[in-house]
């Protein structure tokens, strides 16, 4: 029988930095905006540095790292510059995500099963640099298998249908949800995910069993322009205290 364990919080700060590069200032801080979150309780800094820069910047991420205010999670395209830069930064985890420089924001999950060669080699690189390696993914089954192959310990399921859906999609959406994650880990992965959660479809999300990690950021800092950030992240806590981790999985 599974014990009642408080799922881990990681929280993005990317958009503190959006509003910082919004008027090329030096505030608000990322480093700063990360200890706050750690003197809430978070228990992870996410940060995604774009290929085009657009909010986090490369001082941001190695001064988390050197401050060691929380562990940090460096979301990253697979390209060469930015997997040096991790070889170089060597973050505690790093998240593979897809990219692409007209969205708003990531806007699925990669595609490990067409690009598994690429993505075989930059998963062995951070790896055997001793950095936790993750892959951002839809809840399908051929492509959980396809990352796990890889040798990648982690994958972080992407939530942004569920969260965007309604009634009988929503419903659908988190099914995929749930058997993605039962999948994930009868092959030994642990299950991050994250993308679109807010406190509002949280419990939705807080149905899927074996959750390890879930990464939350516009939602954290939008709240925390009217209540502070340290209250925007203990609200989330909140609400996540009471998750245990198990579940029953349709065989």
């Amino acid at each position: 029988m599974s014990t009642p364990s408080r799922i881990k919080l990681g929280v993005n700060i990317d958009h503190v930095a959006t509003v910082r590069q919004a008027r090329g200032t030096v505030y608000p801080s990322p480093l700063e905006a990360a200890g706050r979150c750690a003197r809430a309780g978070g228990d992870i800094i996410t940060a995604h540095l774009r290929e085009d820069r657009r909010h986090i910047q490369d001082a941001d991420v190695y001064a988390l790292k050197e401050q060691a205010v929380l562990p940090l999670n460096l979301e990253m395209a697979n390209t060469r510059e930015i997997v040096l830069l991790a070889l170089d930064l060597l973050p505690e985890e790093a998240c593979i995500v897809p990219e692409k420089r007209e969205e708003l924001t990531t806007e699925g999950g990669l595609d490990v099963v067409s690009h598994s060669g690429e993505l075989g080699r930059t998963v062995r690189l951070l790896t055997e640099a001793g950095i936790e390696v993750s892959l951002f993914v839809e809840p399908d089954i051929k492509q959980i298998d396809a990352a796990a192959e890889l040798g990648a310990p982690c994958i972080e399921l992407h939530t942004g249908s569920y969260c965007l859906a309604e009634g009988e999609s929503a419903e659908h959406e988190l099914s995929r949800l749930i058997n993605g994650a039962c999948h994930a880990q009868s092959l030994g992965l642990r299950v991050n995910a994250g993308h679109g959660i807010h406190a509002e479809n949280i419990e939705g999300v807080l149905q899927v069993p074996f959750l390890d990690t879930l990464n939350i950021g516009h939602s954290i800092v939008a709240r925390s322009i009217m209540v502070g950030i340290e209250n925007a992240v203990s609200e989330i806590l909140e609400k996540i205290r009471t998750y245990a981790r198990g579940g029953d999985c349709e065989q």
